[in-house]
């Protein structure tokens, strides 16, 4: 780093002055061009390591810039400077490929942190690839060719990504990868399930809070924002935050500051958000229910993971890789075989529940195999294959649509027969305990009663 180069693209004499000071306190060479014209020419006629732009410039605004390094200099992080309070202009940056954003009057710390972050993308492997140790995608369908390409460019940035996808596809796996290819690679990275943590605690566990802020608060807790710092936050199943943390969520991403329960004054926090849900966030939006401010700060990029079905053609490097694993973890070097009637038949299967059904599935098949050798009639799948049940399927629609005349309508009233059917039976068991029966079903205790509520169930 200490023979890095950084262009500061500004009009203002002090403010250059103060990048400039701070650049020389690193140890970091710099120069400085008051035009975007200008800023042009010294990009063009030596290589730099990164560029600090202020937004508004005699001659043209940062987005110019920007714009001009993707096309010319695409391996050039750029962070622009913005006037404060000027969200839009700095979401519409991240948007457009810069590597973060800083507000005026400029936060020398904050300042630092970015520009460390920042030089650290020219660390690179001999291959010209950011180096990391850690779990990779497998695959090698189109889907998954795109997926790791931009995981590829949205790593170098730091603006927030929105992960969407079913459940089950790797959604998590993908945001670890995001962090691990990126400059915080060196960074915590803290995964967090946000319908996992109680409504009651949501607060202190993110923020934080300070010894006797409440009935047992013992002693002071560093919250899980504080816990990412220098690193990644992921908020995993984001849309199942309760509006009241909505709204405290969206002034750290705004402020870059926490304050704990029970303190009086803001603590300033340096971490990437990712966050990821197999919910449709829009229609969430629309119905009231995430609030839509917060919605356009965590999608600045959106990045969507394929379902299974999409990517067919992976699924015999998955089937041996997950069966390596499973025997592995028996304590068996001996490699599983499965029978290529076994492999045509998961080819055939629609897998609603993605990898993770995959290898549930596999990981029956092996405990029922006989031999160690995994045949067709060992895979138990637990809906209809997509290629064997072509036909009865087309037959059932046509069913539905002869007896109802809205296949839509009659689809969702047979899901809805389902889902009744699936609650009452959890309440049974459970002697119409509702905690407990939400704990059976996999879901939250609020997605359960608006369940009950929806679906009419006494």
């Amino acid at each position: 780093m200490s023979d890095a180069r950084v262009l500061i693209v500004d009009d203002e004499p002090d403010l250059v002055e103060l990048v400039a000071l701070t650049l020389d306190r690193m140890g970091l060479a710099h120069s400085a061009a008051g035009t975007l014209h200008e800023a042009q020419r010294q990009l063009l006629g030596a290589s730099h390591d990164l560029v600090l732009c202020d937004m508004r410039l005699p001659d043209g605004d940062g987005l110019g810039l920007l714009e001009w390094l993707q096309a010319r200099r695409p391996g050039v992080p750029c962070a622009v400077i913005t006037a404060h309070g000027n969200v839009e202009t700095a979401v519409r940056a991240l948007k457009l490929g810069a590597f973060d954003f800083l507000s005026k009057p400029l936060d020398l710390g904050a300042l630092r942190r970015l520009i460390t972050s920042a030089l650290k993308l020219g660390e690179r492997s001999a291959d010209g690839g950011l180096t990391f140790q850690g779990p990779r995608l497998l695959g090698a369908s189109a889907p998954m060719q795109q997926l790791r390409e931009m995981i590829a460019r949205v790593a170098r940035s730091q603006a927030p990504v929105h992960i969407a996808g079913e459940s089950g596809t790797g959604k998590e796996l993908v945001a670890r990868l995001i962090h691990q290819s990126g400059p915080r690679a060196d960074g915590p990275f803290i995964a967090v399930n946000c319908g996992a943590i109680p409504g009651e605690l949501m607060e202190s566990e993110f923020f934080g809070h300070k010894r006797g802020s409440f009935t047992g608060a013992v002693a002071d807790k560093k919250g899980l924002v504080q816990s990412a710092e220098g690193g990644t936050l992921f908020l995993d199943e984001v849309a199942d935050l309760p509006l009241h943390m909505q709204v405290k969520l969206l002034r750290v991403i705004q402020e870059k500051s926490v304050r704990p329960v029970g303190e009086t004054s803001e603590t300033a926090v340096d971490v990437r958000l990712l966050s990821a849900t197999h919910k449709n966030l829009v229609d969430l939006v629309a119905r009231g229910a995430f609030r839509e401010d917060l919605f356009y700060r965590i999608n600045v990029i959106e990045l969507r993971v394929p379902s299974l079905r999409e990517r067919a053609s992976d699924i015999p490097e998955l089937a041996t890789h997950i069966l390596r694993r499973l025997a592995r973890r028996a304590g068996s070097e001996q490699p599983v075989e499965i029978t290529p009637e076994a492999v045509a038949r998961l080819g055939g299967y629609d897998f609603p529940g993605n990898v993770r059904e995959l290898e549930n599935i596999l990981e029956r098949a092996l405990t029922l195999s006989l031999d160690g050798k995994i045949r067709a009639e060992d895979i138990r799948l637990r809906a209809v294959p997509r290629h064997e049940g072509a036909a009865a399927q087309s037959g059932v629609q046509a069913e539905v649509v002869a007896t109802s005349g809205s296949t839509g309508d009659a689809l969702e009233e047979r899901l809805d027969g389902l889902q009744r059917d699936a609650i009452i039976r959890a309440l049974e068991q459970t002697r119409y305990n509702k905690t407990a029966a939400a704990k059976l079903l996999g879901v939250t205790f609020r997605a359960l009663r608006y369940r009950i509520k929806k679906l009419g169930i006494e």
